[in-house]
């Protein structure tokens, strides 16, 4: 994917932190030539984040497989110019990979806590990632109706993730989770809570085929009328 290249400022980085792991080729097919972007943020992730306790010593070693590429192939899922938010962001994962995949989006990275949404507007400062804001907040306090898709990795169970997202997505927008391959026991167990939150069809499907070993599962749920919550 390709997309315009913006200019890479300098992470701090903490002199005891691990090197960073070679860039796997299969990153300039995901970044195309935003790859520096994706190479900067990797490099973030594994000194600074890692320092702060944000992502797991096991975990260093295999970012770009595990979250960078894992995070980056899900802008298959996003039609062009989408207004997306990504909730309990984290890290930013995967908002930040998917932004840096897909510049054509605005993403908004919505993190409840102060630590971590700290380090999300400094990253996002410091590789000038101009398609992407950090709004500190719990999902369930934020505006309805404001976005046409919602993202998220690992933060909740499908009903309650449903319950999350599916109110801050004008009707007829998406909710498009990262999902594990149990993601269908999932549907069939959270279809009320689903449906109660304003969810229509919904889609399990796969990204990065040919790209990743292990491709990506992701669910898809339109949001068809008004839930409860206002």
């Amino acid at each position: 994917m390709s997309g315009r290249f913006t200019r890479v400022g300098s992470m701090p980085q903490p002199t005891d932190s691990p090197s960073p792991a070679p860039t796997p080729a299969a990153a300039a097919e995901v970044f195309g030539d935003r790859l520096a972007l994706a190479e900067a943020y990797h490099r973030s992730l594994a000194t600074v984040a890692a320092e702060r306790g944000f992502i797991g010593p096991k975990e260093v070693g295999r970012l770009w497989e595990r979250h960078l590429l894992n995070c980056g192939v899900i802008g298959e899922a996003f039609a062009e110019e989408m207004d997306v938010a990504d909730i309990g962001s984290g890290a930013g994962l995967p908002g930040i990979p998917l932004a840096i995949a897909r510049p054509d989006l605005h993403v908004t990275l919505i993190e409840p806590l102060l630590k971590r949404s700290t380090y999300l507007r400094e990253v996002v400062a410091e590789l000038g990632l101009d398609n992407v804001s950090v709004l500190r907040g719990r999902a369930e306090e934020q505006k309805t109706g404001l976005y046409e898709a919602v993202t998220s990795r690992a933060v909740a169970p499908l009903g309650k993730l449903a319950g999350w997202s599916l109110p801050l997505v004008k009707v007829g927008g998406v909710m498009i989770a990262m999902k594990g391959e149990s993601v269908a026991d999932e549907l069939e167990r959270d279809s009320a809570e689903i449906a109660r939150a304003g969810g229509g069809e919904a889609e399990i499907f796969t990204v990065g085929e040919g790209i990743l070993e292990q491709p990506a599962t992701l669910i898809r749920v339109v949001r068809t009328r008004e839930s409860g919550r206002r």
